[in-house]
């Protein structure tokens, strides 16, 4: 179940590079990037949405989204394979691949 997971968000990663100019990703980066993103959503995102969160209450939450592409941003400097053109590429490249998970989400939970 964890390798069907794996690869929806390989495939969540492709689309969205696909879709979002100024995103390259190569298959094998794809592959590298979920790996990463995830242990970055499992042990660096909890923190750092724990520090921010005053900043968070203060913007009703849209504060997360710039937090996700700071994440994004630093799984770029991170993964061979896979480039951003900046901030506004990693922004919009977060939040579409956070919108195809959600869509191929239920997919792999209903297993």
């Amino acid at each position: 179940m964890k390798i069907l997971h794996w690869l929806i968000a390989t495939v969540a990663i492709l689309i969205a590079a696909y879709i979002i100019p100024g995103v390259t990703v190569t298959l094998v980066g794809a592959i590298v990037l979920a790996v990463v993103l995830g242990i970055i959503n499992i042990f660096i995102k909890p923190i750092l949405f724990v520090l921010t969160l005053p900043i968070n209450v203060l913007t009703l939450g849209l504060f997360s989204l710039v937090l996700n592409a700071l994440l994004v941003l630093l799984a770029a400097q991170i993964v061979p394979g896979f480039h951003l053109a900046g901030f506004w590429t990693a922004f919009w490249f977060s939040i579409l691949l956070s919108l195809i998970n959600a869509l191929f989400g239920p997919a792999y939970r209903r297993t």
